[in-house]
């Protein structure tokens, strides 16, 4: 008697003896399995499938799956998106454990059931409910073995884990035998995407922010308007900095590829994984867009975003009457209301500090001289004092700047590029800067300076961008806490830097740390 069945011919199910003699065959074995339903202590694997092709009941069950030994940790890649490698579905989405596709339903017409005949792959995960399931027979496995591999699909950290992240210097072993500090981890370049992989770095090793986004419940219930997609944003962040931070992952490095897929969806392809994108832009971008999708609005209402990055300062604008009037008609214009001085309090994310124009001419050896200014310098636009013309298509200004509010972590922005009407040019300027110690004091007005005692800060991020306008790459500097060594990070490359190099690279952004009274230098720099 032939078996119409391809996989009973291939393996028995779970729990059942062959019998000796003629009656061996299928059938019997179908016999044995309607007889072994009634016993309660008998394996579950071989009960027939269910009317609808559901299976929920907790009898069919099984803390014995003969398959377990198949599961491959090392193909187990759940940093893409959770959707059918076959219908593109992303609903009821399953993995394969043994080679690590993804596949839809697990019903007699599903791809991950036809899979599991076509292939001999019998163990799946729901991407979802996060509970395995043993395919074509359809039953749940329920076995503490697997429990790592749950954790990589989803890690989750407990307040007292959180708390001491910054504390350790621990190395993490991944699956395939590769060390890593958690936090520290390379980012996969998927073809022209390190313009966000730094700042998400940069954004991933800022504490607070870090620490809100590591545990879930402080966010999911946020309440946003039917449709809104933005809080995809949200998301996927909090799943970017799980993984990151994963102290148990099977690989050493992470790809960001949802987190990227939802900044395309929510910028509207404004920043894309093809296409080389502005670092500064981006941050602009998404820590507003961030701010929004948590329910922040412009003046009232903060979250994380603002109570991390935000501070304010007053803007000083006076109107210049234009150049090519005569003297005395300037004269005359100056005394006009509208050519007065006014001042607005304005609130900022980041300072933006211009670079002095580049000189165009070389040295003896014919090489272009790359100049270099300190950061004290380019820091005087937010002194009160310095004044700086903006031109716009029919008025020029004279603005001036001064800090009212130091953020407890600050963002400077290099200008490092001008856009004229042919081209994108790029300033080299090689700013000074020292890692520790930057005290901001004096950018306070007097009766500021007296209400803020701390003004001092510290490096904890610095993006450099190498290369040309348009062809360049982007590369990050980041300082690990737990061990205060300085690491640099570029897509999947992680090696360790001296805090005396960083200051020779072309930097971009950077993010400084305040430094408050029960703290200490931890940077030995």
């Amino acid at each position: 008697m032939w078996c119409t069945k391809p996989w009973l011919m291939s393996r028995r199910p779970p729990g059942l003896q062959q019998s000796p003699g003629p009656g061996s065959g299928a059938a019997s074995i179908w016999s044995l399995a309607v007889g072994a339903a009634a016993d309660s202590t008998a394996p579950t694997a071989a009960l027939p499938p269910a009317k609808n092709g559901r299976v929920d009941s907790e009898d069919r069950r099984s803390r014995h799956c003969p398959y377990l030994d198949t599961i491959n940790r090392s193909v187990l890649d759940f940093d893409f998106e959770k959707l059918c490698s076959i219908s593109l579905s992303h609903i009821n989405a399953y993995a394969c454990l043994v080679c690590g596709k993804y596949f839809q339903g697990r019903g007699l017409k599903s791809h991950a059931y036809i899979h599991s005949v076509q292939f001999s792959h019998h163990v799946f995960l729901n991407l979802h409910t996060l509970k395995f399931y043993c395919l074509p027979d359809n039953y749940e496995i329920i076995d503490s073995s697997l429990e790592d591999i749950t954790y990589v699909l989803k890690p989750t950290f407990t307040k007292q884990q959180i708390a001491n992240l910054d504390k350790q210097a621990k190395l993490s072993r991944a699956y395939d035998g590769t060390t890593y500090l958690p936090g520290i981890v390379g980012l996969n370049n998927i073809k022209a995407n390190d313009y966000a992989n730094a700042v998400l770095q940069a954004l991933s090793n800022v504490p607070p922010l870090r620490n809100y986004f590591l545990e879930e419940d402080n966010y999911k219930n946020i309440k946003r308007p039917p449709g809104d997609i933005m809080f995809l944003l949200v998301q996927r962040f909090g799943e970017l900095m799980r993984k990151l931070w994963n102290p148990r992952n099977f690989k050493a490095h992470v790809s960001p590829h949802e987190m990227l897929q939802a900044v395309v969806l929510c910028s509207k392809k404004t920043f894309q994984i093809t296409k080389q994108g502005d670092g500064v832009d981006f941050m602009s971008w998404f820590l507003n867009a961030l701010h929004s999708a948590l329910g922040g609005t412009k003046k009232k209402k903060k979250t994380i975003v603002t109570d991390v990055f935000q501070g304010s300062m007053r803007i000083f604008t006076k109107k210049l009457p234009h150049p090519d009037l005569p003297a005395e008609e300037k004269e005359q214009l100056l005394h006009n209301d509208e050519y007065q001085e006014t001042m607005v309090e304005s609130t900022f994310m980041y300072l933006t500090l211009d670079l002095p124009t580049a000189p165009l001419y070389k040295d003896e050896k014919e090489q272009l001289i790359i100049p270099q200014v300190p950061l004290f310098n380019i820091l005087a636009k937010f002194n009160g004092i310095t004044e700086k013309e903006y031109k716009t298509y029919k008025e020029n200004f004279l603005k001036r700047f001064q800090l009212t509010k130091l953020p407890p972590y600050l963002i400077f922005c290099i200008k490092r590029f001008t856009k004229n009407n042919f081209f994108v040019e790029k300033n080299p300027t090689i700013v000074n800067f020292p890692i520790t110690n930057v005290d901001l004091r004096e950018y306070l007005s007097e009766e500021v300076q007296a209400v803020h005692k701390n003004t001092t800060y510290d490096l904890i991020a610095n993006i450099v961008h190498d290369g040309k306008p348009s062809e360049g790459s982007y590369r990050i500097h980041v300082l690990h806490h737990g061990t205060g060594k300085w690491y640099e990070l570029q897509d999947l490359q992680v090696t360790d830097i001296l805090p005396q190099m960083i200051t020779l690279s072309e930097a971009y952004i950077q993010i400084w740390k305040r430094r408050d009274n029960d703290e200490t230098n931890q940077q030995g720099a």
